[in-house]
């Protein structure tokens, strides 16, 4: 589903990431792992079009991806949420998810504007469709309250419902378990566990390791930039490099 091959990304002297390489098979879910400025979320802007590569290429299926813009990622089915949740503070939850269903829209601003009978019609299709997918995350009795009233933990969810909204073959969740309790934690897992039985390809940068654990088929660990083991969670749990670069080395 998602294959990085050699990438590597230099800011002026600083090599962020180097001579990274490593592929997601579809309908997995895959963690990437590391201690503080290993790279991880340098590889998720570069994956999701956010910064542009040094060196190396992307590819979603067998098509390269490498340098499209982040909307044109999206419409081929690649989406992501971010560490800090982004959401639209002023609109409603409903409205939000609206916003994620804007590449199936295909109305202009005239038809928009004029009210056309279409464009009537494609509106409560996009409605219907925000509903199901806060019925999905279990927000629907949330979905006239304005986003920046919601609970963090809520938040999460409503960032998660808006890429999913996107109905994408493959979605990258940065750190999505920050800031959230124990319980909340569960519920994302169980989440997680619903989106990959949708049919989709997650990967998931974490520092919850006791979730990665849980939810993760195969893990990927970024050290100092450079890949430092691929393998299941058992393999990973056992590798003395891995436990060393967490742990350090007696």
């Amino acid at each position: 589903m998602l294959r990085v091959e050699g990438i590597t990304q230099i800011f002026g002297g600083l090599t962020a990431l180097e001579n990274v390489s490593f592929s997601v098979a579809p309908r997995s879910i895959t963690g990437i792992i590391g201690p503080n400025g290993a790279g991880k979320t340098t590889l998720f802007n570069i994956v999701t079009g956010l910064y542009t590569q040094t060196h190396g290429k992307v590819y979603l299926g067998e098509k390269n991806i490498s340098f499209f813009e982040p909307e044109v990622l999206a419409r081929l089915g690649l989406v992501r949420t971010f560490q800090n949740v982004e959401l639209f503070g002023q609109m409603s939850v409903l409205e939000n998810v609206m916003v994620g269903l804007h590449t199936k829209s295909k109305s202009g601003i005239f038809s928009c504007a004029l009210k056309l009978p279409g464009q009537i019609k494609e509106e409560k299709m996009v409605r219907e469709k925000a509903r199901n997918w806060l019925e999905f995350t279990g927000l629907t009795d949330l979905a006239d309250v304005a986003a920046c009233n919601l609970p963090f933990g809520k938040g999460r969810l409503l960032e998660i419902s808006r890429a999913m909204a996107v109905e994408p073959q493959i979605i990258l969740m940065d750190e999505p378990a920050a800031g959230l309790n124990s319980r909340e934690t569960a519920v994302l897992a169980e989440l997680i566990r619903k989106i990959q039985d949708l049919g989709m390809t997650i990967v998931l940068v974490e520092h919850d390791m006791e979730l990665v654990m849980d939810v993760c088929e195969s893990i990927i660990v970024l050290n100092l930039g450079k890949k430092l083991a691929h393998g299941t969670p058992r393999e990973i749990q056992e590798n003395p490099a891995v436990i060393a670069a967490y742990l350090g080395e007696d």
